[in-house]
């Protein structure tokens, strides 16, 4: 049976993704900003990324005022239950800024350093993904199950680049390699939604380099619970390094031919 500490913890995540995708949808500006940036010129943060954490820590902080808290935009607190939120307001920032549809809201609890629930509300798909550990994914009312695994010559995968040039180069040239290994590659630009789509059978597989806990939190468990394999390196758990997540068949091959190309390093 479900913990029902965990149930409590996935409502709180779906009622604060629910308010921040619904802010977010509808109350883009026309003349949306840069407000910020991070790594680089072209990763960017925007006014929208800031009040959609403020929204969801506020939210959950009304019902759960003691646990902590770690969010892109800077949310940080240890707290004193042992449940920390893992929140990514806004997966897909550049996207939300060029007006494209493809962006999420992620919210992942946390109970002694493992992820127990995990939320990606995608509002301009209208789907919300939600998983509870030991539990199953599910979208809508509908249980998810990865597709099932072709030959990884006819796999289609997804991944993402990073926005230091640099760094963005030798993913590229990753990418160049694999690309004849599989059946294509697709760039979506929101790590939590490629996660989830991996869960729904709409892609085999995906990695990434660089990405954060806030990234992947949610997405992680939903793949995992719709029977995908998630992890990095070989042998490791998924990093900021590498995250990898495939159907199981595929999972192995794509992650030994990651580990060939240096997928893991600059």
């Amino acid at each position: 049976m479900t913990d029902p500490l965990h149930t409590e913890l996935l409502e709180l995540a779906l009622e604060a993704a629910r308010r921040a995708g619904a802010l977010l949808r509808d109350g883009r500006p026309a003349d949306l900003g840069v407000a910020a940036t991070k790594s680089s010129p072209i990763d960017v943060v925007t006014e929208m990324d800031i009040a959609a954490e403020r929204l969801i820590t506020g939210y959950l902080a009304d019902f759960r005022p003691d646990d902590g808290f770690l969010g892109e935009e800077g949310a940080s607190s240890e707290g004193s239950t042992g449940v920390r939120w893992v929140i990514d307001p806004l997966d897909g920032t550049v996207n939300y800024l060029y007006g494209l549809p493809t962006w999420s809201v992620s919210i992942a609890a946390e109970q002694d350093g493992e992820t127990v629930a995990g939320v990606v509300a995608a509002p301009m798909r209208g789907e919300t993904f939600q998983a509870v550990r030991g539990g199953g994914a599910h979208l809508g009312g509908a249980r998810l199950r990865c597709r099932p695994s072709p030959p990884l010559d006819q796999a289609l995968v997804s991944t993402g680049f990073n926005y230091v040039a640099t760094v963005r180069t030798h993913q590229a040239a990753v990418a160049q390699r694999l690309i004849p290994q599989l059946r294509d590659i697709r760039r979506g630009g929101s790590a939590a939604i490629d996660l989830c789509d991996v869960a729904a059978g709409r892609l085999d597989g995906y990695y990434e380099r660089g990405l954060h806990p806030w990234d992947r939190a949610a997405g992680d468990l939903i793949a995992r619970e719709a029977g995908a394999l998630t992890g990095g390196r070989p042998g490791e758990r998924p990093t900021d390094d590498l995250t990898v997540a495939a159907s199981p068949g595929v999972f192995e091959p794509l992650q030994t031919l990651l580990e060939q190309y240096g997928a893991w390093h600059d």
